[in-house]
């Protein structure tokens, strides 16, 4: 199939182009196989550039975890010091000390 790949500029582009990937991936021609793994690339490149990933903060990825598991904050105290100390971590306002990371037992 003869085809033209299609730099991605909006949002009508980036869904124009992942139809041709869709549609490149069905062909049993080579070059075919080569324009999609381009256009896939083009895809990537643009959606890395318009929703880029970012690491969560500390509180949400506890609180995440902490949820995954079943944990309460009560659960927290042997490893974060005090229900003060949970409290402030969860909230934001401080930060997980060494020591406190090495209580968990994860990182030997």
């Amino acid at each position: 199939m003869k085809t033209t790949l299609i730099v991605i500029q909006n949002a009508a582009d980036h869904a124009d182009a992942k139809r041709l990937v869709e549609k490149l991936m069905g062909s049993s021609d080579p070059q075919d196989g080569a324009r999609m793994v381009a256009q896939a690339r083009l895809v990537e490149a643009y959606e890395r550039a318009q929703w880029p990933r970012t690491a969560p903060a500390l509180p949400v990825l506890l609180s995440y975890l902490m949820d995954q598991h079943s944990l309460s904050r009560a659960d927290l105290v042997p490893l974060l010091g005090t229900s003060s100390r949970v409290s402030e971590v969860l909230n934001g306002k401080r930060d997980l000390s060494m020591t406190m990371v090495l209580a968990t037992g994860l990182c030997r």
